[in-house]
C-alpha cells in the first residue's frame, strides 16, 4: 500500500489530502484552510506566500491526526496549484514581495510598451505575436500574463527587483521552501509564455524580445519528476518526515483534468471553482489569439489542454453568498449561517444554493447575469468589463438573482464550448468538476445550457488533489503514466439536458453574447 500527500493550492485556500494508492485512489483524510486575496483599486491582486505556508502547516497536521498514519509511510508529496502567479524569490527561496496573483491587472503600461503597439493582430504587435506563436504556441497578449507582472515589478519596485534570484510560480515557490530546489514544471514554464514548445526549454529569443533576464528562470522538469527530499526544517514545521520525496506536480489547468479522468484525445471537462474553464485534450499546439484561447502544455506527454478561462466563476457564487444569500446587516435568511468555514462552503452553502436555484424556473424570469466581476479574458479580453444583472423587473426577487448567477456562469461556459469548437472537436459527454459540481442544480443547468450530457465524479472539489496523487503514482512507477488516470476515476452522477429548458437558454444565450458588445464603451468610461 502506498500513500501520497497532495496539496491543492487555490486562490482562496489550500486543500490538503492524504490518498491511499492501490488499484484505485482513495481519499483517507483531508483538511482545508483559507487565506487572503488582497485586491486593490488599481487592479492589483496579491497573496502572501507565508499565508500559503501557514495554511499548509495547519492542514497537514490536521490530516495526519485524522488519518492516524505514521508519517514515515507517506511515499510522496505533490501539488496541484493555481497558475500564472508571479513569486519572485531571493537566494534563500524567500519571497522578496507578496506574490502577484493571476488576477493582477496592473501592468497595462508594460503590455502596451512591449506588445500592444505598431501594426497589430489580436491586440499585439504583428511581428511579435507571430514570433511568439511560432516558438511558444501562444502569445503574451493579456495584461494578466506573468511576464508583464515581472516587468511591472522591475519598473515600479527596483529595490525588490534587485533582490530577485528566481522567478517562480505558486507551487514552485512552495517546493523551493520544502526542498531548497528552484524548478518549474513544464506546464508552469509554458504558462509564462517564454517556453520553447519544440525544444522544451526557455526561449532565449522570446526572453530578449520581452526584456526578461534568463538568469531569473529556474530549471525545467516534468510533472512526474522527483525534485528532492523534504529538508529537516520544512519537515519539522509540517510535522512530516525529513527526506520524504517531493514531486513536481502540476498546475490546476493540467491536473484537474487528470483528476476528472479526462485524459483521452478530445475529452472535455468543465471546472468551476474560484475561477472556471473549459478544457479539451488535443494532440497539437493550437491557439486562437482573437478569443484568447491556447493549447497549454499538460501533464500527459504528447498532449495539450486547449483551455478557455473565466476568472470569476465560483467567485461569483461567493459574491452571492456574501451580498444576496446572507443579509449584509447580519440578519440571515436562515437562523444558521450557512458558510461559517471552508468545509461548510462545500456542503451547506451549495445545498442551500441548490435549493434556491431549483425553486426558480429556467431563465430566472428573464434576468441575465454577466460574471465578469474582475474583468474578462476569453472569448474577449477586457479588464474594464464588469458584472451585471440585466433585465430586472418588479417581479424579480433574490431567488431569481441567485439562480441567474449560476445560469450566467453556465452561459459563459457554453460560449467557451462554441468558441473552442472552431478549432477542435469536443466530447459530447462533459466531466464537470470543482466545488460548483457539488450542486446538482448547477450540473443540470450546465447540461441544459450546453445541450451536453454532464457527468460528475465523487468529491469533485478534490479533483486537483486527485490529479496530484496520480502524479505521485506515476512518479513512483505504480502506474505507467498519468494517461492511465481514466481507469481509476469513474463518474457517479449523470445529468441529461432538458429540451424545454434548452430552448429558454438558447434565447438567453443570444442576448447574453450581446451584453458585452453593447456595453463595451460604457465599461471603458467607468473603469478605464
Amino acid at each position: 500500500m502506498n500513500y501520497a500527500l497532495a496539496y491543492d493550492i487555490g486562490t482562496t485556500g489550500v486543500k490538503t489530502c492524504l490518498f491511499e494508492i492501490d488499484d484505485e485512489i482513495r481519499l483517507v483524510a483531508n483538511a482545508s484552510e483559507g487565506y487572503e486575496l488582497y485586491v486593490f483599486p488599481d487592479g492589483g491582486a496579491e497573496q502572501d506566500p507565508d499565508e500559503w505556508w501557514s495554511a499548509m502547516i495547519n492542514t497537514t497536521k490536521k490530516v495526519i491526526k485524522k488519518s492516524k498514519i505514521d508519517v514515515s509511510k507517506i511515499d510522496g508529496i505533490s501539488f496541484c496549484s493555481q497558475m500564472q502567479g508571479l513569486v519572485l524569490v531571493d537566494k534563500e527561496g524567500r519571497h522578496v514581495r507578496r506574490a502577484m496573483s493571476y488576477m493582477d491587472q496592473r501592468a497595462r503600461k508594460e503590455l502596451k510598451e512591449n506588445m500592444a503597439h505598431g501594426i497589430q493582430i489580436a491586440g499585439g504587435n504583428i511581428v511579435k505575436v507571430l514570433k511568439s506563436l511560432m516558438i511558444t504556441g501562444a502569445a503574451s497578449l493579456s495584461v494578466k500574463d506573468p511576464v508583464y507582472k515581472y516587468l511591472w515589478v522591475k519598473g515600479n519596485e527596483p529595490e525588490n527587483f534587485r533582490h530577485v534570484h528566481k522567478w517562480l510560480d505558486v507551487k514552485e515557490s512552495l517546493i523551493a521552501r520544502m526542498t531548497g530546489e528552484f524548478i518549474m514544471t513544464e506546464d508552469s514554464a509554458f504558462a509564462t509564455l517564454l517556453y520553447d514548445i519544440k525544444n522544451k526549454c526557455w526561449s532565449r529569443e522570446i526572453c530578449k524580445m520581452l526584456g526578461v533576464d534568463m538568469n531569473h528562470l529556474p530549471n525545467i522538469i516534468k510533472c512526474t519528476d522527483k525534485v528532492g527530499g523534504l529538508t529537516e526544517k520544512a519537515a519539522s514545521e509540517l510535522g512530516l518526515k525529513a527526506g520524504t520525496m517531493v514531486f513536481g506536480g502540476g498546475g490546476d489547468a493540467s491536473l484537474i483534468g487528470v483528476g476528472a479522468g479526462s485524459v483521452k484525445l478530445h475529452d472535455t471537462h468543465v471546472y468551476v471553482g474560484t475561477s472556471g474553464w473549459v478544457s479539451t485534450v488535443v494532440d497539437k499546439s493550437i491557439a486562437d489569439t482573437s478569443a484568447m484561447i491556447a493549447a497549454t502544455v499538460g501533464a500527459c506527454p504528447g498532449f495539450y489542454n486547449y483551455f478557455a478561462e473565466l476568472e470569476t466563476a465560483g467567485k461569483c457564487v461567493e459574491w452571492v453568498k456574501d451580498h444576496l444569500a446572507l443579509d449584509e446587516i447580519g440578519i440571515y435568511l436562515k437562523k444558521t449561517h450557512v458558510a461559517e468555514d471552508m468545509e461548510s462552503q462545500y456542503t451547506n452553502l451549495y445545498q442551500y444554493m441548490s435549493e434556491v436555484t431549483s425553486s426558480v424556473p429556467a431563465g430566472s424570469g428573464g434576468v441575465i447575469f454577466a460574471p465578469w466581476l474582475h474583468g474578462n479574458r476569453c472569448p474577449f479580453e477586457d479588464p474594464n468589463s464588469r458584472g451585471m444583472f440585466f433585465n430586472i423587473s418588479l417581479e424579480t426577487g433574490k431567488s431569481e438573482l441567485i439562480r441567474s448567477v449560476a445560469e450566467g456562469v453556465c452561459l459563459h461556459l457554453r460560449w467557451f464550448l462554441e468558441t473552442v469548437e472552431k478549432k477542435t472537436e469536443t466530447s459530447q459527454i462533459i466531466r464537470f468538476v470543482g466545488g460548483g459540481a457539488l450542486a446538482d442544480s448547477t450540473s443540470q443547468i450546465l447540461a441544459d445550457c450546453t445541450g451536453r450530457i454532464v457527468e460528475t465524479v465523487p468529491s469533485p472539489q478534490n479533483v486537483g488533489a486527485v490529479g496530484a496523487a496520480v502524479v505521485v503514482a506515476a512518479g513512483l512507477g505504480l502506474i505507467a503514466g498519468v494517461e492511465e488516470a481514466g481507469k481509476l476515476i469513474k463518474a457517479d452522477k449523470v445529468f441529461k439536458p432538458n429540451k424545454e429548458n434548452k430552448a429558454v437558454y438558447d434565447r438567453n444565450f443570444a442576448a447574453y453574447k450581446e451584453l458585452y458588445k453593447s456595453n463595451k464603451a460604457i465599461f471603458k468610461i467607468l473603469n478605464g
